[in-house]
């Protein structure tokens, strides 16, 4: 095919970055060069470091002590409570066993901890979700310590597991490392059904029961969440950046092309490492390139906000410097070619069937929106990534992805695409700045200009609400914009705030207009609502969120990517942040053990991370 020539926005926003990435990324490229090892690692280690690292390994101990074959280290977020985890149980054995066939060996290197947010949502457990993500970093690090590893796989799947594994794994980026995933549980109800319930709930129109029958029929069964949240968009950016095999996101699990794509991994993974001629270590594939690959595909499907945050802490890890200023760009320049819930009806087994990811990929390619010629872990480039994989008979093939779009209501292509731009802005103005996901919000409800009413958390919004304290009133017009401050990283460890969106959506639907405005997280299921989250700097480190007094004006304005409190401006200047208390915050469900992480949590903008550092 023709080379395709790349989109100004692209090449301007990737070479600033490449230049502003230029020290750190050298320097992180020569550890990673200089790690590299000639030889299995093992062998560098002495005979009595090497006898405990394969005592219990069986029939792999000869080719562990004498073999030349390369030895894969399993990194492995396996639990059973977890429906997207749970079918990884037998990962091992099959990685094991085509790792043998290859005349290698693998072991279990270690398990990271995996919470799910849909468990914890609401609830104290919530306020270590997103340091969480550090926690599995440092424990994939600590896993591949042992330095005994060729190469190495990634099982894991949701929120906050995939960044971890990628921020931890990058600290061994000499090492070739491929990303395997489980696959999404078979659709449920309909996930306008499923909003729906919620709402009545929220208004007090459907029963508990009611509520948990439509709960459990749309998480039901083996497998990721369907809806397209923060899991369903680490799996489309392990796509874009070249992490996965190609078509590898969206394939059931427990079904015979899903483990045949697990034993193709454990093969791709033996054939990269330094000890043939296809070596190709991660810190070549997560490039500046991969990075702006990863916030066009970010835009084009209207992905998790929650990537605002994970993609800058990968970045930084890999030695690039990215910002929201650079998202915000690209977002700008990508139309929006996907709609799946929460920003369309349809969930990522009715997108994998319209044409998927693959689709999405060429589209984008062919209009120069991303590189093509970054490494994939699969050995091509991102032409191959493309491609959707099949079995014929019991052997695995790929073919291309449908020339055209199976359902124009779930997917488009460039020339008819559902909006110009992408699903994410940032905001800035006097309060700050801030994400905004504006794919699920329609147009006339992407500006709002109204007084604020003031929440230190998101319970006290609800209790206002179920008090009529939110209603139309001969004192109160019903229209306002919800500050809920005091949730940002430092504050409470930045939870996910989504047990709003049934509330907001409900005023909504009633007739009034709200906004959020909150330095908290509404991670990609944020809805219907305008809201302007991660705002930064955070309320408690001195920004301008603990300056807004109860009924101020603000104007929230997604199309310009403004916000700002209309309060004159001597006024603003002279006023003093108002106290946040937020000592309930730092005790029970474990929160005692981040305090830590809460003192040195960065800002949103630089990825909320505890480990990173500054970047001047």
């Amino acid at each position: 095919m023709p080379t395709v020539a790349l989109h100004p926005v692209v090449e301007r926003v990737t070479a600033r970055i490449t230049e502003r990435s230029r020290v750190l990324r050298n320097d992180y490229l020569a550890r990673m060069d200089a790690a590299r090892q000639a030889g299995p690692y093992r062998y560098k280690l002495s005979c009595g470091n090497q006898a405990h690292g394969f005592a219990a390994s069986g029939d792999d101990k000869p080719a562990l002590r004498y073999g030349q074959g390369g030895n894969l280290g399993i990194v492995t977020a396996y639990n059973d409570m977890l429906s997207a985890h749970q079918p990884m149980e037998h990962y091992p054995a099959l990685i094991r066993m085509a790792a043998r066939n290859m005349g290698g060996s693998a072991q279990v290197a270690g398990g990271v901890p995996a919470m799910c947010d849909g468990v914890t949502q609401g609830r104290a457990g919530m306020e270590l979700s997103l340091f969480s993500r550090d926690v599995i970093a440092m424990a994939t690090a600590v896993a591949l310590s042992h330095d005994t590893f060729d190469a190495a796989l990634m099982l894991g799947v949701c929120d906050k597991i995939v960044p971890g594994l990628l921020i931890g794994a990058l600290s061994f980026g000499h090492l070739p490392v491929i990303f395997v995933p489980a696959g999404p549980m078979p659709s449920g109800i309909p996930n306008k059904q499923k909003a729906e319930v919620r709402q009545r709930y929220a208004l007090g129109q459907a029963s508990q029961d009611e509520l948990m029958d439509a709960e459990a029929a749309s998480y039901h069964a083996p497998g990721t969440c369907t809806f397209y949240g923060t899991a369903n968009s680490n799996q489309m950016l392990m796509e874009v950046m070249g992490l996965h095999l190609p078509g590898t996101a969206f394939v059931p699990p427990n079904t015979p092309l899903r483990s045949a794509l697990t034993v193709a991994a454990a093969e791709q993974a033996l054939r990269s490492t330094a000890l043939g001629d296809a070596y190709r270590p991660l810190a070549h594939v997560v490039s500046e390139k991969a990075i702006v690959n990863a916030m066009v595909g970010l835009a084009a499907t209207g992905g998790s906000t929650n990537h605002a945050l994970h993609l800058v802490a990968v970045a930084r890890a890999a030695g690039i410097v990215m910002d929201w200023g650079d998202l915000d760009e690209l977002s700008k320049a990508t139309p929006l070619l996907a709609r799946v819930y929460p920003n369309g009806s349809a969930d990522v087994n009715h997108f994998e069937a319209a044409g998927g990811i693959g689709f999405v990929i060429r589209e984008l390619l062919d209009a120069g929106l991303l590189h093509a010629d970054v490494l994939c872990v699969h050995g091509g480039n991102l032409r191959q990534q493309t491609q959707q994989p099949y079995l014929d008979d019991l052997q695995l093939c790929w073919r291309d992805a449908p020339a055209q779009s199976q359902d124009s209501e779930i997917v488009r292509g460039m020339a008819n695409p559902f909006d110009s731009e992408g699903g994410l802005r940032c905001l800035q103005g006097n309060l700050g700045r801030a994400i905004v996901k504006v794919s699920a919000v329609a147009l006339p409800y992407r500006k709002h200009e109204a007084p604020v009413r003031i929440f230190d958390s998101q319970d006290a919004l609800i209790a206002a609400f179920k008090a009529g304290q939110l209603d139309k009133s001969e004192h109160f017009h019903g229209d306002f914009i919800a500050v809920v401050r005091g949730q940002g990283p430092r504050a409470n460890g930045m939870p996910e705030l989504h047990k709003l969106t049934p509330t907001l959506a409900a005023l909504q639907d009633r007739g009034q207009r709200v906004a959020l405005l909150t330095d908290g997280r509404m991670s990609g299921a944020s809805g219907k609502v305008l809201a302007a989250i991660h705002v930064t700097p955070e309320a408690v480190a001195g920004g301008a969120l603990a300056k807004l007094r109860e009924g101020d004006l603000v104007r929230i304005d997604a199309e310009a990517g403004t916000m700002d409190a209309l309060v004159d401006a001597v006024e603003w200047a002279a006023r003093s942040a108002a106290p946040l208390d937020s000592s309930g915050n730092q005790y029970g469900m474990g929160r005692e053990l981040f305090g830590l992480m809460r003192g040195h949590a960065g800002s949103a903008e630089h990825g909320a991370s505890a480990l990173l550092g500054a970047v001047e």
